[in-house]
């Protein structure tokens, strides 16, 4: 069960559903704070960071954002209580260097990587969640759901060559649905938060989502699902409304429920 050779409209509609799944993962958080505060953390990491960091006249993360992005990663994925706190060991000053240099370093994702993992309890996978927010037209987020949805890369690992692998995998997915489906605009991100929907999905066992694997021909509502999700030629993302807020149509919500 795998996008891997879907046509582009599957992939779309996978995509659209990001934000529902995101909620049903939540929902099985039980406490009602925590569930609050994942769907908040990610609205700001989808939305809000990377208007910050591209709205500077030189793009960097800033210490409060640094340890705010730990703090998403670690309640999206698997949770390591020391890495926030020893992310919040490095100086604001050495955050806004390393994070200049990451930037700086692409289109290169190793040298972007490299520039970023000086920092205390940034590894490869913290690095790329920092470039994606800032440039989603380079890199994914290396997010466990998303590389699990692609073959070659298990068991997984935290490395840089195993990143750069990832990198590769996701580019040349990227390019075959902006061949297919130039309007849409795709980008590395939006592709590893597609394969991270359906993977999600499956291990919610949303059974709408992964029907969708089986459509033939578009769906009625797919026009309007692209023009919500139509993404800038800069690659940031054009799901908030106006208010950057969440909108969860009836159509989106489910049937069913180291240095890093």
């Amino acid at each position: 069960m795998s996008l891997l050779g879907k046509p582009s409209f599957v992939w779309r509609q996978v995509f659209g559903q990001y934000e529902a799944v995101l909620k049903a993962k939540a929902d099985n958080i039980k406490d009602a704070k925590k569930r609050k505060e994942l769907i908040s953390l990610d609205t700001w990491y989808q939305q809000e960071l990377r208007q910050l960091i591209s709205g500077r006249s030189e793009k960097f993360i800033t210490h409060e954002e640094l340890a705010k992005l730990m703090k998403w990663k670690l309640m999206r994925g698997k949770f390591r209580p020391r890495l926030q706190q020893m992310v919040e060991e490095n100086s604001a000053e050495s955050v806004e260097t390393a994070s200049k240099k990451g930037f700086q370093a692409l289109p290169s994702i190793k040298a972007a990587v490299e520039a970023l993992t000086v920092l205390r309890a940034v590894g490869p996978a913290t690095a790329s969640a920092v470039l994606a927010a800032g440039a989603p037209q380079h890199a994914p987020f290396m997010a466990d759901e998303s590389m699990l949805a692609l073959p070659g890369l298990q068991p997984l690992k935290y490395t840089l060559p195993a990143y750069q692998q990832y990198v590769q995998l996701v580019a040349d997915i990227t390019k075959i649905l902006k061949k297919e489906d130039g309007e849409f605009g795709w980008t590395p991100h939006h592709v590893e938060l597609a394969l991270w929907t359906l993977q999600m999905a499956k291990t919610l066992k949303l059974d709408n989502v992964l029907a969708m694997l089986d459509h033939k021909t578009p769906s009625t509502t797919e026009s309007a699902d692209h023009d919500k999700t139509r993404s800038a030629s800069n690659g940031q993302d054009t799901t908030a409304s106006s208010k950057n807020k969440r909108k969860t149509t009836s159509s989106d919500k489910p049937v069913k429920k180291k240095k890093t």
